[in-house]
């Protein structure tokens, strides 16, 4: 998921009530049974459109909408009941794009709000039974069109509000047709069993409440035969037929199972206890037949409707509302006695079906199975482990619903077994990070079962001790699997239920935005409701579901913010250490990184501390770091962040006494610069050269600069020294110590010259045209005492040529980069010259008007070239010379842009 969320805005109410009424009032007056015009047309989807995006607008806060609903839906719900009458009676079939938006706006209203609230906005009465169930079975009505799923959709979710009507359907059959209309409706709804979309979930909702009524409540042990035998269909040997034909064959099979046992899943949950009862065995059937079937098996949605099916089953089984003497709500004081506590004694004996399903229950919260790979090979089928959450979190919230109609004693073995998922691969691990990838399943299984048993009052006191220090455990997972890492997941459960310090440490500085919002979260639940977390109010406000939505805001911002509370900060301090950074104890690249940055930023705090008499020997002590990581890792191959982060640390840290070599602590810190100097990634040159950079500031480092200048006429064939010098040579700081400038700038002007051998690759050439302006910029306080005219003056006019750059090779065209790094470094020269124009004697021959003139036309011809990148960096760069004051010489309107007013005006400057 983006870490980078900005905050949305709040509504106190539905504020747009009065354009989205006038909209959809214009769009119901149009006409179903005519077609648009093409002018027509476009108004209308512009129209929709905006219906929609207001809706979107108000998704997270739909809520604000239900004083306005009936209002909203009933005039388009009336419309479309209208348009089916017209269809039916009068063989009107209508406008497809017309009746497609219109049914795509009540979809948005159940997108936004849910069928079950949008729902009771339908006409419910007798007669629309016939109405709607004759629209469906129009043999060439619209509804029949692919394109039209979401009139399908709300057509069959307003014939199962029809089906819960108290009537006896046996009235609208005809005569000598017995139950002609419950097999219609059974009929049309199994059609659409089979659809992959919303008409399936339409069609499985009306089945549902088909079955579960008194008139047709036979109808449901055949379609329990009907689905046994289609789920017997998908338990197909896979390497026994023909591959291609299997996939197809399987995904209609899949598609269908998916739907008929969502149809299953609400029967069991709606019907009545004695129907269950009577086709228990049945169901069961189902499930065990979908264990047989690896096919069936392998869908993460088959997986999850079985064990929702089993839960339901098992909670139906169980008697409700037994006098277990559980308290909701309780408030822990630490003081309660076994009085307090103590439960009255029941007992109950629970169905061995119930123990069956808990069993299969706790398998489920560990899901990790073996899935089909749709990836064609001669030899067969290729199997990928996957793992899905929501089968996961639909085993958890099972298992809590039963285990709060079972006696205490029985569901507080529920939670003995689950906390013993923990310890499965715990105990063959030294610690946290050595738990093997699979534990990655187990504990977030764990993790959401603990927290739906704790959320429903199930956890007895004496189990709490043990289960928060466990959750403790499981807010820091984060195993290492390849090149990234697992264990989101189970630390997102986690936060939904533990306590102030972690979940304030977690909130802050966990790097993933769900997880810290989740911290977030539970935070807010505590303060909330036993108010016992010190300076609760203070810290939530803090962070709070918006402060650490952003990573930055959260680690820079709300996380000093709560350190000022003595309270918090030594345990997020040592969070930092122990788990965000994990710093120099391992060998771990991930590890040895996180550490040095962290070093680096601690340097720069104390280098802008008020104690200048320490601050050298704190440096000292930072950079003496760099000794306890062996040489060799810092200048390994594949290392290169670890490369990039000792530079760094080597550039902010580095002080006179360990420049020289008889007081150094690291003598090999040059070692470590070299290298990253002639390293392949950009990355690692930049870094390295900032440490020459902070050197060049302590000592003269002209015979350093001398020799890197050789180095590309001494090995022209090594590119990636050519590509670090143009960025050495632009960072070096040449105000301090003269740092052999003038041989600097005779290496840049011939290297950007394409015909001066050796010839340089495309990407040292663009380093260096960006050195030529950082030159001038480092010089640009004193640039008579540093450049003479002449210099200057040759440097503008390189960089002129370097907007004729339209090189080419493989890549297309790169020559494209040269453009934009001398438009970038013509515009800062031309900056830092006006801007110092009073201190630079004879300005005009620094920056004669005519040169300053062909620079602007130079920059404004890039500004209509056909490369998107090349033009906006041509607008970015003309705006900021427009907005520059002349300068403050003689005959400064020389410098005078011609229209330059007009110019200003236009683009409001």
């Amino acid at each position: 998921m983006s870490d980078e969320v900005l905050e949305g805005k709040l509504f106190a109410t539905f504020e747009k009530h009065g354009e989205f009424f006038n909209i959809q009032r214009s769009c119901l007056n149009l006409d179903l049974n005519k077609n648009p015009s093409e002018e027509e047309d476009r108004k209308e989807i512009f129209l929709f459109k905006r219906l929609s995006g207001i809706l979107d607008e108000y998704q997270e806060q739909s809520y604000l909408l239900d004083p306005y609903l009936e209002a909203m839906v009933e005039p388009v719900v009336d419309c479309l009941r209208s348009h089916a009458k017209a269809s039916i009676f009068n063989n009107q079939r209508g406008s497809p794009d017309r009746v497609e938006r219109l049914a795509t706006l009540l979809y948005s209203y159940v997108k936004c709000r849910g069928y079950k609230t949008i729902i009771r906005f339908f006409p419910h009465e007798i007669a629309d039974l016939s109405i709607a169930l004759d629209f469906v079975l129009l043999p060439h009505g619209l509804i029949c069109d692919p394109a039209q799923w979401a009139l399908r959709y709300v057509v069959l979710i307003w014939l199962s509000l029809i089906c819960m009507i108290p009537f006896d359907l046996a009235q609208f059959d005809e005569v000598d047709q017995d139950g002609h209309t419950a097999v219609a409706i059974e009929t049309t709804a199994k059609g659409f069993l089979g659809r992959a979309g919303l008409e399936r979930e339409g069609a499985a909702l009306l089945l549902s409440r088909l079955y579960t009524r008194q008139d047709t409540v036979k109808l449901f042990r055949p379609f329990l035969e009907w689905s046994q035998a289609r789920l017997e269909t998908g338990n197909t040997d896979v390497i026994a037929v023909r591959l291609i034909r299997w996939l197809l064959d399987v995904f209609n099979v899949i598609s269908q199972v998916i739907g008929l046992l969502q149809a299953i899943c609400e029967v069991a949950k709606s019907g009545s206890v004695e129907q269950l009862h009577q086709t228990s065995t049945h169901l069961f059937d189902v499930a065990r037949t979908i264990d047989k079937s690896q096919t069936l098996s392998s869908n993460t949605a088959v997986r999850k409707y079985k064990v929702k099916l089993l839960s339901r089953i098992a909670i139906r089984l169980l008697p409700a509302g037994l006098p277990f003497g559980r308290r909701k709500g309780r408030l822990l004081t630490g003081k309660e006695t076994a009085d307090d506590v103590s439960a009255p004694k029941f007992d109950m004996e629970v169905p061995a079906e119930v123990e069956d399903v808990l069993e299969h229950l706790f398998a489920a919260l560990q899901d990790k199975v073996r899935l089909l790979s749709l990836m064609l090979r001669i030899e067969g089928l290729i199997y990928t482990n996957v793992q899905d959450t929501v089968v996961r979190w639909s085993a958890a919230k099972g298992i809590a619903r039963i285990s709060d109609r079972l006696p205490p004693d029985f569901s507080d073995q529920i939670l003995e077994t689950i906390l013993g998922l923990f310890s499965i691969h715990a105990v063959v691990a030294a610690s946290l990070y050595d738990l093997p990838a699979i534990a990655e399943s187990t504990w977030h299984g764990a993790c959401l079962a603990c927290a739906e048993l704790a959320r429903r009052g199930l956890v007895a006191p004496a189990r709490l001790s043990e289960l928060i220090e466990w959750l403790s455990k499981a807010l820091y997972f984060d195993l290492r699997k390849g090149a990234h890492s697992i264990g989101s997941n189970v630390r997102d459960a986690a936060a939904y239920v533990n306590l102030a310090q972690r979940l304030t440490a977690v909130a802050l500085y966990d790097r993933e935005i769900h997880i810290r919002r989740a911290a977030s979260a539970a935070f807010q639940e505590h303060v909330g409701r036993n108010n016992l977390f010190p300076h609760g109010i203070d810290v939530l406000g803090k962070t709070d579901f918006y402060a650490v939505s952003i990573r930055r805001n959260a680690f820079l911002t709300a996380a000093p913010q709560v350190a000022q509370h003595r309270e918090y900060r030594a345990f997020l301090l040592n969070h930092i250490l122990d788990v965000t950074t994990r710093l120099l104890d391992s060998i771990d690249m991930s590890d040895l990184h996180g550490g040095l940055l962290a070093l680096s930023e601690i340097a720069i705090a104390y280098s802008k501390s008020d104690d200048h008499g320490s601050q050298e020997a704190r440096m000292r002590e930072i950079f003496r770091c760099l000794a306890r990581i062996p040489f060799d890792i810092l200048v390994g191959s594949r290392n290169a962040i670890v490369t990039a982060a000792a530079c760094r640390l080597i550039s902010i840290t580095l002080t006179l006494p360990d420049v020289l070599p008889e007081s150094t602590s690291i003598p090999q810190w040059n070692g470590i610069v070299d290298y990253g100097l002639k390293h392949r990634l950009p990355l690692v040159q930049e870094a390295a050269a900032g440490a020459i950079r902070s050197l060049s500031r302590i000592v003269d480092c002209s015979n350093t600069v001398k020799r890197l200048v050789l180095l590309p006429l001494l090995l022209p064939l090594l590119t990636t020294v050519q590509q670090s010098l143009g960025t050495l040579l632009g960072t070096v700081d040449y105000s301090t110590y003269n740092n052999a400038l003038p041989e600097a700038i005779t290496c840049v002007l011939e290297f950007v010259n394409p015909s001066t051998p050796p010839k340089l690759n495309i990407e040292a050439r663009r380093n260096c045209y960006t050195a030529i302006s950082c030159i001038i910029s480092a010089t640009s306080a004193d640039i008579p005492n540093f450049l003479s005219a002449e210099v200057i003056v040759s440097m503008l006019e390189s960089l002129l040529k370097g907007l004729g750059d339209y090189s080419t090779d493989q890549r297309g065209d790169v020559g494209s980069w040269i453009r934009v790094a001398s438009i970038r470094s013509l515009t800062n020269a031309i900056e830092d010259l006006m801007r110092n124009a009073r201190t630079i004697p004879e300005f005009h021959t620094y920056l004669p008007p005519s040169l300053f003139h062909s620079a602007i036309s130079g920059i404004l011809k890039q500004g209509v070239e056909r490369l998107d990148n090349v033009r906006q960096e041509a607008g970015e760069c003309f705006l900021r010379i427009l907005s520059l004051p002349l300068p403050d010489v003689e005959n400064a309107t020389r410098w005078q842009l011609p229209g330059s007013s007009l110019l200003k005006s236009l683009f409001g400057r």
